[in-house]
Order: structure tokens, then C-alpha cells, then sequence
């Protein structure tokens, strides 16, 4: 074991790797293979990486999100919201 878990490469059975790779502390498992695809997330677990870079969870540190609640109506014309809508 190591204190790191940035990426773990596996090659053989590709049955056997599917079973171990979700065991696996690592931020990325290869199956014979050398490269993910490149809008796959990449970051580490453990020591390794920080966050989430590509794909959907690598804009997640950009994000802010904001949260709006109220009666329905044309909010962005500042109309209020119809009788029985």
C-alpha cells in the first residue's frame, strides 16, 4: 500500500481487472490500456491530486450555485405570478 492514489494500471484478464478496479484507491484505473479518454475526470485519491480536472466534475470549482425559490411568474420581468397558476 502507499500513501498515494493518483492512477493504477492493470493489464491480463479484463474480466478479472474489472473486478479489482473499483477496489482500487486510485483517482484513475486503466484496464490494458495507457490513456483515458480526454474528457474523462482526472484527479487523484488519497495524497495524490486535488479535485477533479475534465469532463463534467472538472468544472464543478468553477461553478457557483445559487439557489431561487418563490411564487411561480415571470421573474426577469418582475411581473407577479397569475391567480390559480
Amino acid at each position: 500500500a502507499t500513501e498515494y492514489g493518483l492512477s493504477a494500471t492493470i493489464s491480463g484478464d479484463p474480466a478479472a481487472a474489472a473486478k479489482v478496479a473499483p477496489k482500487l484507491r486510485a483517482g484513475l484505473v486503466t484496464i490494458n490500456s495507457w490513456s483515458p479518454d480526454i474528457g474523462a475526470p482526472f484527479g487523484g485519491y488519497k495524497q495524490s491530486g486535488n479535485g477533479r480536472e475534465n469532463g463534467r466534475y472538472g468544472l464543478t470549482d468553477f461553478m457557483e450555485v445559487k439557489t431561487i425559490t418563490g411564487l411561480p411568474g415571470d421573474v426577469r420581468e418582475g411581473k407577479p405570478a397569475e391567480a390559480g397558476a
